[in-house]
């Protein structure tokens, strides 16, 4: 009898469970959205739809206008809830990405290596051969396409110019982190490793297949991206969704989960060409002192972004699933990756988002 009545009592239990379990409503996590490949379409949503404060819009553009920005959009899982233009900038005009466009050239580099056309782990000169740089052989051969996307190539930082008389021996490859011109080598690996040039593996690889506008222009020793505000959000929108476009891996997770965390053992907020929020500390162009504390204290955590000179700005923030670009002139004075704009632009999202 005992037996029969905690098997009932069990089973009572089990039942009531069950039920209270299938009565609970079932939310349907919502997709990713991708603007069509070729067309001007994209969706929209309301900032009320996701509890944003919209009294604290206004106050933002103004700020932003303020400081010499022409173009702003933020995504909310694909789809855009702020697009902005300034200061005589419009949806059609094309602005320079400047170092913020490194992370296209880390991008493609996944997708060569995701093709088995090259490896990261190789040597620089086993694609452009031996002489690229003016140190000693040895020395040249430590140099991996890893370094590269590191900036942990040891080279001589002084001058952004990558000719081979400037490319002079400072430390070994991997033993110093410095900010330097020299990843551009990689679009010369890239272009040997695929045997096409890099602007035609670039568009047919990446460009195309998710329906960037813009041209890599050539200025100086450098090689600067241009694109309207949107390609830019596109991009941002390609790396937010783990590489993939659509039902489309453009390049693989693995890839870029490497590229957005700390890539070497000295800048912990540096990745491929990413940097990286939420570390301890962190260093700067131009400089090899280490900084205690947050890239952007103001920023999520789990924030990592594309920092170009004067304020070229790509943030991807996964936890909040936003994208936000911010193109135009140096809110203040001129930068080479982070300023204090960085900051005070993030206590204004803060305010619009939380």
């Amino acid at each position: 009898m005992k037996s029969s009545s905690l098997i009932l009592f069990i089973s009572s239990i089990l039942f009531f469970s069950c039920s209270s379990e299938d009565t609970q409503p079932y939310i349907e996590q919502e997709a990713i959205y991708f603007p069509p490949l070729t067309s001007e379409t994209w969706d929209t949503k309301s900032m009320s739809e996701i509890g944003w404060n919209v009294t604290e819009l206004q106050p933002l553009l103004d700020y932003l206008e303020i400081k010499n920005t022409k173009g702003f959009i933020m995504l909310h899982n694909g789809k855009i809830v702020v697009e902005s233009y300034m200061n005589g900038h419009a949806e059609s005009s094309s602005w320079y990405w400047a170092s913020a466009g490194k992370t296209l050239t880390t991008t493609v580099t996944g997708i060569a290596q995701d093709e088995g056309i090259l490896d990261i782990n190789d040597k620089v000169s086993d694609y452009i051969g031996t002489g690229w740089t003016s140190i000693p052989l040895e020395k040249e051969n430590l140099i991996t396409n890893k370094h590269l996307l590191s900036m942990t190539s040891g080279l001589d930082d002084t001058s952004d110019d990558i000719s081979v008389e400037n490319l002079q021996y400072i430390a070994d490859a991997g033993d110093r982190w410095a900010y330097h011109g020299v990843f551009l080598k990689l679009q010369d690996v890239i272009s040997s490793a695929s045997n096409q040039t890099w602007n035609t593996y670039f568009n047919t690889k990446l460009k195309d297949r998710i329906g960037m506008s813009g041209a890599w222009i050539p200025f100086e020793s450098t090689n600067v991206y241009w694109s309207t505000t949107r390609s830019m959000a596109r991009f941002g929108l390609l790396t937010f969704a783990n590489g993939s476009w659509e039902d489309t891996q453009i390049v693989s997770q693995n890839f870029l989960n490497q590229a957005t965390n700390t890539s070497q053992s000295i800048n912990q907020a540096y990745g491929y060409l990413w940097w990286l929020n939420g570390k301890s500390s962190y260093h700067l162009p131009q400089s090899q002192f280490e900084f205690d504390g947050e890239l952007i204290s103001n920023a999520p955590s789990d924030m990592y972004c594309a920092l170009g000179k004067n304020d070229q700005k790509i943030y991807i923030v996964p936890s909040k699933k936003l994208v936000v670009i911010r193109m135009g002139e140096a809110a203040d004075g001129s930068n080479f990756a982070l300023s204090n704009f960085d900051n005070e632009l993030w206590e204004k999202i803060n305010l619009l988002i939380n």
